[in-house]
């Protein structure tokens, strides 16, 4: 009868330890609480409650599941970015009176010029890819704050002592976009006109109630999953983030009927 060979001593591991811990203990637990007390606050009408985040969408998308004749292999055409690429930032209103509202703003991104001196202008290039020029470029401090200020409905002209109805609360993660010294500085503006910002902790996107929206739209939205030009993404991902907006409010206002019902 043969020998049965040793246990192995050299056990695998299933977590690396972290040198430090990502965060203070409970803060994660506190950043949580602070969000139930905003949703009940807006659940009695006190507020509005908004999730902001931003999505990036590839010429080609992730690949998902799709149905094809059997024997046939179902394949999706590569294309490569070359730095183009779609950022969308958005705006979910999902506790209070405006609960439903969906916005959002498209910017496309473009590749950058190797040579040293810039031949074209931002004009031409954004017409080379058949788009305007205040369509393409990241998402920096300027346009986070004036879409700030969209989702609070600010109208572009407005009192210097403007203020909203009643307060808004944007929750948003730690993306250095959103910490920069340009939204701190605008923080007492914002704060004036009764518009709050909740930072999430760190590593915890499943507290931001827009995830879902994106994932939906990436994954269930746009059955096309890969595009040559970047302007047929654009259409395309406007396309589903209209119907999209449009679904969220219709949905909203059946739960809203339904709960009435039931009163």
């Amino acid at each position: 009868m043969a020998a049965r060979a040793a246990p192995s001593t050299d056990a695998l591991q299933t977590h690396t330890a972290h040198s430090a811990p990502q965060a203070k203990r409970g803060a994660g637990r506190r950043q949580t609480r602070g969000t139930r007390r905003l949703k009940k606050g807006a659940n009695s009408g006190q507020l509005d409650l908004c999730h902001l985040d931003e999505a990036g969408f590839a010429l080609t998308l992730p690949p998902c599941y799709r149905w094809s004749p059997v024997g046939l292999r179902l394949s999706v055409s590569y294309q490569a970015p070359r730095g183009r690429r779609l950022n969308v930032i958005g705006g979910y209103i999902s506790h209070g009176p405006a609960a439903g509202d969906f916005a959002y703003a498209l910017y496309a991104g473009v590749p950058k010029s190797k040579s040293k001196q810039q031949r074209k202008s931002p004009a031409e290039v954004a017409a080379a890819y058949g788009l305007c020029e205040n369509e393409i470029g990241a998402i920096d401090s300027t346009r986070l704050l004036a879409f700030l200020w969209q989702l609070a409905g600010r109208p572009v002209v407005h009192a210097a002592d403007w203020k909203r109805a009643r307060p808004l609360w944007i929750v948003l993660d730690n993306y250095s976009v959103h910490k920069c010294q340009a939204v701190k500085e605008a923080q007492a503006a914002l704060e004036a006109a009764d518009v709050g910002l909740f930072y999430l902790p760190a590593y915890s996107s499943e507290l931001s109630d827009i995830e879902p929206i994106w994932q939906s739209i990436k994954h269930h939205e746009m059955p096309t999953r890969s595009y040559s030009e970047l302007k047929d993404l654009k259409d395309a991902v406007e396309t589903a983030l209209v119907q999209k907006a449009q679904n969220l409010k219709a949905a909203h206002a059946k739960t809203t009927n339904l709960l009435c019902k039931a009163a």
